[in-house]
């Protein structure tokens, strides 16, 4: 999943761009990945899983125009080889080929690959996250750009047939795991104290109060995604902690590793100020539902900084000590804890 976005060829800016160094991205994703399953059936029925994600279909809005010739004028990135000469093959797969912003390749062609037997859509569709330059909303790839890709990493044996699955699979995750993060703001965007305001009463209570405060003291600008880069060969350390103890207490902790991970570095904007914030993302791929359709699990959270640690564990300690101290019966009781109260002459 290390493809969220891709971008404009190449070719469509000045080849006296300068080039920009990248850590590696193309490491083989662990045995398993839903993303290189090379069967569609795997995939059946996928999107008929919950239909409010804005994944499936680009929103009326959509800021990026499919037909311009030209890139975002923001582009940070290299799009040529500084001499202007066309790019060998090995540098077109070296990590100078990558954009920072998304570790993807620049250069993605919507042209089917050679020997390629099916044709694939070229339409891309908008996600619904807003990019840290201003500039509208993030791309997803279109299914041909991804089997480009896909090729281009080294995964030959990827199924044509199966690549508009694994688009929808990516672009439902993504956005998943985007309304995660937009939880994680609403919460601690405007800092731990209120964050802990929202968090003391458990999650069961915490969109309510986050409502009720945001009714009261006005909405803050939106988060934005600055940046992101899929890590599928680095597990995080609350992963491994969770395999071990698989090993130790495998009928209660046991689950197979992520399959992917993603840092997603978001900006937070609050008082005229604004703040970079790096989260973590783990995915996991579970057992199929009842109609045999695939099911995913997402684990997003702030990444382990000071401000981090502090919010994962407001979150955390308020759900567990709202639940153990009987929270809810405190606040809620039942009828018939009510009348038990009344007739014991309790207020």
């Amino acid at each position: 999943m290390g493809w969220f976005w891709a971008d404009a060829p190449a070719t469509q800016l000045p080849p006296s761009h300068p080039a920009v160094g990248h850590g590696d991205s193309g490491a083989k994703p662990p045995a398993g990945c839903p993303m290189h399953n090379a069967d569609p059936s795997s995939f059946k029925g996928f999107m008929k899983r919950p239909t409010d994600s804005a994944a499936s279909s680009p929103p009326s809005s959509c800021p990026v125009n499919h037909k311009s010739s030209k890139p975002p004028s923001a582009c940070p990135v290299a799009h040529g080889n500084s001499s202007g000469s066309a790019p060998t093959e090995a540098e077109r797969n070296s990590v100078a080929s990558l954009n920072p912003l998304n570790f993807m390749f620049r250069d993605l062609s919507q042209k089917p690959a050679a020997g390629q037997q099916v044709a694939l859509p070229t339409d891309r569709d908008c996600s619904t996250i807003p990019r840290g330059d201003g500039d509208g909303t993030w791309e997803y790839p279109s299914p041909q750009q991804m089997y480009n890709a896909l090729l281009r990493k080294g995964h030959t044996d990827t199924d044509a047939t199966a690549v508009e699955s694994m688009v929808a699979v990516h672009n439902f995750l993504n956005e998943g795991a985007w309304n995660e993060i937009v939880d994680w703001e609403k919460r601690f965007g405007r800092g731990l104290a209120r964050g802990w305001e929202i968090s003391k009463k458990g999650e069961e209570n915490a969109d309510l109060l986050a409502a009720r405060m945001e009714l009261r003291e006005g909405s803050e600008v939106a988060p934005t995604l600055e940046r992101f880069q899929g890590r599928p060969g680095d597990m995080t350390p609350k992963a491994a902690f969770v395999q071990l103890l698989a090993r130790l207490y495998p009928a209660k902790y046991g689950t197979p590793p992520p399959f992917d991970r993603h840092d997603w570095y978001v900006t937070r904007n609050y008082n005229g100020q604004q703040k970079q914030v790096r989260y973590v993302i783990d995915f996991y791929s579970g057992e199929a539902d009842a109609h045999g359709e695939p099911v995913f699990y997402l684990d997003v959270r702030p990444a382990m900084t000071v401000t981090g640690a502090a919010e994962r564990l407001m979150r955390w300690g308020g759900d567990v000590w709202w639940r153990a101290s009987g929270g809810a019966a405190r606040e809620n009781p039942s009828e018939e804890f009510a009348k038990w109260r009344a007739s014991k002459g309790g207020n």
